[in-house]
């Protein structure tokens, strides 16, 4: 039996027109560069910020891990999220500025292609939030991740 469409969901492009999940086609669009940057924050207690600050967290260099952990997820974003187009990706970047009570980590992606990078940069920021998670967790029980946004793109 045929799924009945809502207007709602007749307007997301990764419906066909009987409700399905499907892969957006982008063949006709022209390659661009396109650029986007995402951030989040992990929260996490003072001592914490302090123990990370003296390279003295047992499971070592934590900010080197989470950095290769985030670039490493952004370029496997396509096998993560199921509708995600795989895409060469030119640069990923991560940032980390640790605050007194957290860290706010910065991704960007960037390739020239038919379709953005939003996913790999918001996929970057939240591995890399999740590895700084996974290396402090033994000092700290208390930790959070959230706002993870995209806050920059770009077209060009």
């Amino acid at each position: 039996m045929p799924k009945k469409l809502t207007k709602t969901a007749a307007a997301f492009s990764h419906l066909d027109t009987q409700g399905n999940a499907k892969m957006v086609d982008v063949s006709a669009k022209p390659d661009s560069v396109r650029l986007a940057i995402a951030e989040g924050r992990l929260t996490c207690a003072p001592s914490t910020i302090r123990l990370l600050r003296a390279a003295a967290l047992p499971k070592g260099d934590v900010l080197t891990v989470a950095k290769i952990a985030g670039i490493s997820a952004a370029k496997a974003t396509s096998t993560l999220i199921p509708l995600c187009h795989p895409l060469a990706l030119s640069a990923v970047e991560i940032g980390f500025e640790v605050e007194s009570d957290g860290i706010v980590i910065r991704a960007s992606a960037r390739t020239t292609g038919k379709t953005g990078v939003e996913m790999e940069a918001l996929t970057a920021v939240s591995v890399a939030a999740l590895t700084v998670y996974d290396m402090c967790k033994a000092v700290d029980k208390g930790m959070s991740i959230g706002g993870i946004r995209v806050v920059q793109k770009l077209k060009s």
